[in-house]
């Protein structure tokens, strides 16, 4: 029997010292989803014994983009942890990451409960009370950013960090499934994509997280609770000395600088 909380250490350690390990699955040839959110709900509980909190969902894999690159064909769920937040305008360490890449996304922030086995994307924007943009940086623990599907879900789907825009907006105020997005670095267009690429419509995004928690936890999402619903165009790599800008339509713009 696999120890998952071992396997669940090795990943913490690996993020906490910036050394990428093998993949799980190149150990373990009968490693899978389930054994993946076994040592993710362990990797989850480690950091909250250790004084962090679980800030919001996030969905991972949610674009046809998004599984091209990484070669998968299923999305994915984790979490976002309070030390993972970085300010608008703000800075990042490079030397705080393995091999680190950022992609554009819509967030979630509920007015109601969320629970259920069946739950639309309708239903979602009729319980949603904001939306927001936002930027997450990826950083897969995994050597050359590689892995199968349970691989990435043990290492909570890569999250690292997340730069939320500074103003919330109303949905019904936009077609959520419309929004445009474009990505500079150092002033050049690195990716462009429009919000319909995340499962048709982002809010799909959330009613697929809440159907896919009650069915697995019988747990719902709560009011309140904020959801990275996945990217919008493929991750982009940055390095160190640049300025990352994504405008977001009607929106507005979300950056931060890399030291």
């Amino acid at each position: 029997m696999l120890d998952y909380r071992a396997l669940a250490d090795s990943l913490s350690k690996a993020e906490k010292q910036k050394k990428a390990i093998s993949c799980l699955s190149d150990k373990f040839e009968q490693f899978n989803m389930e054994m993946g959110y076994k040592v993710q709900q362990e990797l989850v509980k480690s950091k909250i014994e250790s004084g962090h909190r679980v800030t919001a969902y996030k969905m991972g894999l949610t674009s046809q983009a998004k599984m091209k690159q990484m070669k998968v064909n299923s999305p994915i769920y984790g979490y976002i942890f309070d030390y993972m937040k970085v300010p608008n305008k703000g800075q990042i360490q490079m030397e705080d990451f393995i091999h680190p890449k950022v992609e554009a996304e819509i967030a979630f922030i509920l007015g109601e409960d969320i629970e259920g086995s069946n739950v639309t994307g309708e239903q979602v924007l009729g319980k949603t009370q904001w939306i927001l943009p936002a930027l997450e940086i990826i950083d897969s623990r995994y050597e050359n950013f590689r892995f199968q599907l349970p691989d990435v879900v043990a290492d909570n789907t890569s999250a690292s960090r997340v730069i939320f825009g500074s103003h919330l907006y109303q949905p019904q105020d936009f077609d959520v499934d419309l929004i445009s997005v474009s990505m500079t670095i150092n002033g050049e267009i690195i990716e462009n994509g429009v919000s319909s690429a995340v499962l048709g419509n982002p809010a799909n995004s959330v009613a697929l997280l809440a159907n896919m928690l009650y069915e697995v936890k019988k747990e719902k999402i709560k009011k309140g609770s904020i959801i990275l619903t996945g990217g919008i165009t493929e991750a982009a790599q940055f390095k160190k000395g640049d300025h990352v800008i994504t405008e977001y339509d009607g929106m507005g713009e979300v950056s931060f600088y890399v030291q």
